[in-house]
């Protein structure tokens, strides 16, 4: 699988005597994640997830992180369209948190929120949310932002352990996509891992028991289910390829 391009190129500590004035004009334009192929996903989005992205594990033996597929080539997300919106029905928080991150000291004990200063949206033309009151409070809107971000800290803590009971029952393996699109052009995605069904049914009982409990065996089913959507990137891919091919041809 190719990596999952950062999307943050100057990522700055909020503050109001650097950002007293600024706005933020986020809509509906995701153009910020064109070339991302792959996000990280948390355990709790996998539900809304698996019905539009093939839903995998990203990492190593020792460590994983559940990720949504979103392009068979670097570079290439095939649910961004030409005008920046989104084209499915879910949104991985991780788009939707952007232009803003957490980063955090060495020990992970303080968080301090932040922003990428070369997202588009960022402006002192009063277009947008502000960051900040004439006071040089924060505003609501900051408020907002600081309360997403604590929850997907929350669920980023609850889903490493998940991970980690996933990574502890010996379930995943390396897994290859081979994809032909309908250009006949072939392409091989790696650099993933994924459940393996049969290690899965031959879990003791009492292992899928415990699973069963965290609803964790519900979060390993869907992943498994999502595998089919591998498809339906390739057919998406076929469509855009109609379409530029179209685009190509047309009369000036």
């Amino acid at each position: 699988m190719a990596t999952q391009q950062l999307v943050y190129e100057n990522v700055v500590p909020v503050n109001s005597a650097r950002h007293k004035g600024w706005h933020v004009d986020v809509g509906n334009d995701y153009g910020f994640a064109r070339k991302v192929n792959s996000m990280p996903l948390m355990a709790v989005e996998i539900p809304f997830a698996a019905g539009d992205y093939a839903v995998v594990f990203a990492g190593n033996d020792q460590a994983v992180m559940p990720a949504v597929i979103l392009g068979a080539r670097s570079n290439e997300n095939l649910f961004v369209k030409p005008d920046g919106t989104w084209d499915g029905r879910y949104i991985p928080a991780f788009a939707r948190r952007y232009p803003f991150v957490f980063s955090s000291n060495d020990d992970g004990s303080t968080f301090t929120l932040c922003i990428d200063e070369a997202f588009a949206g960022c402006n002192q033309a009063g277009k947008g949310a502000a960051l900040f009151e004439a006071d040089g409070k924060a505003s609501p809107y900051v408020q907002n932002v600081l309360n997403f971000l604590q929850e997907y800290q929350t669920q980023f803590l609850r889903t490493q352990a998940f991970c980690k009971n996933v990574l502890e029952a010996g379930l995943l393996e390396p897994m290859q996509a081979q994809i032909t699109t309908p250009g006949g052009e072939k392409m091989s995605l790696s650099g993933f891992m994924a459940v393996n069904r049969d290690k899965l049914k031959a879990l003791a009982p009492e292992k899928l028991a415990a699973l069963a409990k965290t609803d964790e065996l519900e979060l390993i089913y869907l992943h498994v289910h999502s595998m089919r959507n591998f498809q339906g990137m390739i057919d998406r891919l076929g469509r855009q390829e109609v379409g530029s091919a179209s685009k190509e041809t047309a009369p000036a």
